[in-house]
């Protein structure tokens, strides 16, 4: 490992890199060097002893403003992720030691060669040109660098840190609108940018709306340039769209999106107009359908647990964490789940505080509003009733066929009847019944 380093040019005492004319060969020691630390667990450890994190920070420096150590300055982030990711220490060791958190940052800064209009504002490019592949994977290996550095990053605890997490939102705003040279690596950088989004303090996160000021921008609301947000909404449905690794894929993104909306009221109104229109059709099932709602619902009864209950707080905190909102644009069916879990089936609303505008309901939703089937959330046609032509011998034996088929049900603990206390908790049946009688005896006058 000393040898590569060595090869490397990881030495302190180097000036520059300028006057080295062997580039390959340091390109290839760093590659060395990330698959021994990636197969040894032995070789993590000494990347410690040896100070290799310290090393490749100073050689990042070095390659700054330096395009033609684009590869050396690509594999150097590739190691420094793989250190970030095998090792704890050294992941903590970048952040508070290293200054790796500002390091990186200038090193995804560089990859976009952004330049500031404003404070956390970069200049939009509108001439659509992509990055070059070697600009996108070195973008690709710093922001899964900053992801490692910044996991424990929630609370922001200075000033300095608060501009710090500010400054790297900006990045990654111009990230979201920047495209690689093919959909795959735009998509791969996204995702990453996304990825890393989830790490800054959400309060960090109000730069992603910046006052627009371009009259050529469309995407605005109150005010504020949607741009990336639109490219989140667009990223969340195709997404969706694939129909596979939901888990690793799409709840990054979903809990992304959730965490703004809870936080910032513009990004919520502006995402609600999109998910959530006003309802007018209503005869359709919520979960039928190709609109991002209908594929939103859908997942709210997905196998996988965590996906189906982020999506199903997604939605939650659309409607304002209001019972009554969900249920109209999901029925009741589809938000038991969610519901159940959050010991609301009695309705209410959840804990966090929300603006107090209310949504105005659609002259067609208001008139179909008592015809909806309150479980389903769509209206039916009236079925007709099958009892309409039974005796009332016949209906007593059904009756009584039903009872001894649920209590055959429950006495083997196939099912267990469950009850709903006042306060919106589940509980079995017979507490309910007990919990009942109890109420009525105390409120029951006596002599």
């Amino acid at each position: 490992m000393q040898i590569l380093m060595r090869l490397a040019k990881l030495d302190m005492t180097e000036d520059s890199l300028e006057d080295v004319s062997n580039f390959p060969v340091i390109v290839e020691a760093l590659k060395c060097l990330c698959n021994i630390v990636f197969n040894s667990a032995i070789a993590q450890k000494l990347s410690l002893e040896l100070n290799l994190a310290a090393m490749l920070c100073n050689l990042l420096k070095k390659c700054k403003d330096q395009q033609f150590v684009d590869d050396i300055k690509c594999f150097d982030l590739r190691l420094l992720f793989l250190l970030s990711l095998l090792h704890t220490e050294i992941r903590s060791q970048l952040h508070h030691e290293l200054q790796g958190l500002q390091v990186l940052t200038q090193a995804l800064e560089s990859s976009f060669s952004i330049r500031w209009t404003d404070k956390y504002k970069a200049a939009e490019e509108h001439d659509g040109s992509p990055l070059s592949l070697q600009e996108t994977d070195c973008a690709i290996e710093a922001l899964k660098a900053l992801f490692n550095v910044t996991l424990d990053s929630w609370n922001v605890h200075s000033e300095n840190e608060s501009h710090q997490f500010r400054y790297m939102a900006a990045i990654l705003r111009h990230c979201l609108l920047t495209v690689g040279p093919t959909e795959d690596k735009t998509e791969e950088l996204h995702s990453n940018a996304i990825n890393l989004l989830s790490n800054i303090p959400v309060s960090c996160l109000d730069v992603l709306i910046n006052p627009s000021t371009q009259e050529e921008t469309v995407l605005k609301y109150n005010g504020m340039n949607m741009d990336a947000i639109q490219v989140l909404l667009d990223f969340m449905e195709k997404r969706i769209d694939k129909g596979s690794s939901y888990r690793e894929g799409l709840t990054p993104v979903l809990s992304l999106l959730t965490e703004c909306c809870r936080a910032h009221r513009n990004i919520r109104k502006f995402i609600k107009a999109q998910v959530l229109p006003p309802l007018r059709d209503v005869s359709n099932r919520p979960e039928v359908g190709t609109t991002v709602r209908n594929k939103l619902v859908r997942l709210m009864t997905h196998v996988d647990l965590g996906v189906k209950q982020i999506a199903a707080e997604f939605l939650f905190v659309l409607c304002k964490e209001r019972v009554d909102n969900l249920l109209k644009y999901t029925g009741y069916g589809n938000a038991a789940g969610l519901l159940a879990a959050r010991g609301l089936l009695a309705g209410g609303r959840g804990d966090h505080w929300y603006s107090d505008d209310e949504d105005t309901d659609t002259e067609e939703y208001k008139s179909a509003k008592p015809n909806i089937n309150l479980i389903t959330g769509h209206v039916e046609e009236p079925m007709p009733n099958p009892m309409d032509e039974m005796t009332e011998e016949q209906k007593e034996y059904e009756a009584m066929k039903l009872v001894n088929m649920f209590d055959k049900l429950s006495r083997d603990e196939v099912i267990k009847p469950m009850g709903v206390r006042p306060d919106g908790t589940m509980t079995p049946l017979e507490e309910t019944i007990c919990q009942y009688q109890t109420n009525e005896q105390d409120s029951s006058d006596s002599d």
